[in-house]
């Protein structure tokens, strides 16, 4: 008599995961209303970054080795001598926010746009 294997069924493969996608998976659910609703804009200077949670969207970035050697070796001297493990991506997440909010607060006078006018 062969044996008969029972193998997960493609809902159950392919079902989404965490809180945001059962809101968009779910949408006549009481709290779909609340999450569907446009975040208001931070306040200037208050930008967090998202830090670590799922993320839907992907950007790609081309950097030197230098850079990426760079980025590495803050990545093992922030394990190194802070206790902080990060991985490259929440460092980066981490940059953009401090640029931006920066940005935000001081306009003209920001990093950004010193940096960007240097070129």
């Amino acid at each position: 008599m062969p044996r008969r294997v029972s193998l997960p069924a493609a809902d159950d493969l392919f079902r989404t995961t965490g809180e945001q996608s059962r809101v968009r998976a779910v949408p006549d659910a009481p709290e779909a209303a609340d999450a569907t609703e446009a975040p208001a804009d931070p306040a200037p200077g208050t930008r967090k970054p998202s830090g670590r949670v799922r993320h839907d969207e992907k950007m790609t970035v081309y950097v030197t080795s230098d850079e990426l050697l760079d980025l590495e070796h803050a990545r093992l001297t922030l394990r190194r001598n802070h206790g902080l493990a990060a991985d490259r991506g929440r460092l980066v997440r981490e940059a953009i926010a401090m640029v931006l909010a920066d940005f935000e607060e001081r306009g003209a006078e920001s990093a950004l746009v010193q940096r960007l006018n240097e070129e």
